[in-house]
């Protein structure tokens, strides 16, 4: 598979460490896909619809698939999911939710608002392995998604 055949993905998380450590887990599960990361909620929605910085579609493409933490600043997880699922263009793009939240109610909510997957984020690195691993097979090999991230709704 070419770079250009592979599924975009937008990590939307606010901790660097995170952010770092979920890039290092991709490179080790040798899982080759773009990786765009954004800090919260509006720069999520700013990147998605293309709102200054992120008009450049070819630097910026839509992705095929979205992790999303719940718990940022700005706008959370919770609205930028409400927001994604509101909207005709961008409800059809798989949104995983990778947060430190185990709470009932979050994983309700969010299942009830059209997220299609819900994890808890792993305490060690060697849990957030076998997480990468396991969303990289899911996601990227068993599903079929499209590369471009347009969607026919």
């Amino acid at each position: 598979m070419t770079t250009a055949q592979l599924v975009q993905i937008v990590i939307a998380d606010d901790d660097q460490d995170d952010c770092l450590m979920t890039r290092e887990a991709f490179t080790e599960c040798r899982i080759h896909n773009p990786l765009h990361f954004v800090h919260d909620g509006e720069e999520l929605m700013n990147y998605l619809k293309r709102r200054p910085p992120y008009e450049d579609a070819t630097r910026y493409p839509l992705p095929g698939l979205i992790l999303l933490d719940l718990n940022m600043p700005r706008m959370d997880g919770r609205e930028a999911l409400q927001a994604i699922k509101s909207d005709a263009q961008l409800r059809s793009i798989p949104v995983v939710i990778l947060s430190t939240s185990s709470a009932d109610e979050d994983i309700r909510r969010s299942y009830a608002m059209g997220v299609n997957s819900f994890i808890t984020k792993p305490v060690s690195f060697s849990g957030l392995l076998e997480v990468v691993n396991n969303l990289g097979r899911y996601w990227l090999q068993v599903v079929a998604l499209p590369t471009d991230g347009t969607r026919n709704d």
